[in-house]
């Protein structure tokens, strides 16, 4: 049973981070859908305003629960974010908030002066209205793949892009079902191990399939990284715990190296791709959310 305050640090922490996320990835579908589909972008855009406007929220209250330790980590912001965020927006026409950004950029630890009843109430609020709008987004991304499924859709994204949007989303729906019942039960080691390691591979696959057929060298290491996440998964469950878990953090740490050096790439147009910059730092700050968790766990 969590505690009131691990219930509002963990809350805070949990919501800084995926919030932003599924935001964005609403900002990658409404960006990559064709101007006909005026409905589904209109869809889109509204749900990530929601999700910005609760990641505001989030960030206000963050200063009072955040440790530099996890502010340091990236995985929130990282020095990239805001200007990914600038040119991204200016590139394809669509919004984003990025007063958010330029907060959490600025964010540090602070005591609280509120109670803790009184931030309980406040978080409990904030995670139900996550909940209500993470399972809007659900089935808004199940509906565009099942008109994919039936030729009916036409995006500028991987089937399997979608269906990993949908998997982290997920992820996030029962990790606030869980804090909402106040109890985080420790999961079982490889199944969390290899969500995100599948995550890693998928980021690496997309990376192969999003670079222009020139960029042969940065192709040949994304496709090298994917099959070793790839072997992650397959090896899981007869690796013993401490191997599998350097092996991961090995893994991961080599994919984060390679997404920020392509981040800062992509921002100074050396790069030949269909990667956002947004994307770009999106899948960066992804790694580094997986190396805290793996240092956590260890």
């Amino acid at each position: 049973m969590l505690s009131k305050q691990e219930y509002i640090r963990l809350s805070i922490k949990n919501n800084l981070f995926f919030q932003r996320i599924i935001k964005e990835h609403l900002f990658f579908i409404e960006t990559n859908l064709p101007t006909v589909e005026s409905v589904n972008i209109s869809r889109a855009d509204m749900l990530k305003r929601n999700f910005e406007q609760l990641l505001a929220e989030t960030t206000f209250y963050a200063k009072w629960f955040v440790s530099e330790q996890a502010i340091k980590s990236n995985e929130f912001v990282t020095p990239y974010t805001l200007r990914a965020e600038e040119l991204s927006a200016k590139l394809t026409g669509a919004t984003l908030n990025t007063e958010i950004t330029k907060a959490e950029l600025s964010l540090f630890n602070v005591p609280s002066r509120c109670t803790t009843e009184h931030l309980e109430a406040i978080i409990n609020d904030l995670n139900k209205r996550s909940i209500i709008l993470v399972k809007q987004v659900i089935d808004f991304q199940n509906k565009l793949l099942f008109l994919l499924s039936e030729c009916q859709l036409f995006i500028t994204l991987y089937n399997e892009m979608l269906e990993h949007l949908n998997h982290e989303s997920e992820y996030y729906l029962r990790l606030l079902e869980s804090l909402q019942n106040k109890s985080l039960s420790k999961k079982q080691l490889c199944r969390e191990l290899n969500f995100w390691n599948h995550i890693m591979e998928n980021h690496a696959q997309f990376i192969t399939g999003m670079l222009d057929p020139t960029e042969i060298n940065l192709k040949e290491i994304a496709e090298t990284i994917a099959k070793e996440f790839e072997t992650l998964i397959k090896i899981c469950l007869q690796t013993p715990e401490k191997e599998i878990l350097n092996m991961s953090l090995e893994a991961v740490t080599e994919i984060r190296n390679f997404k920020e050096e392509a981040t800062k790439q992509i921002l100074s147009c050396k790069i030949k791709s269909i990667i956002l910059p947004l994307l770009a730092d999106h899948v960066l700050r992804e790694a580094n959310h997986y190396i805290r968790l793996l240092n956590t766990i260890k």
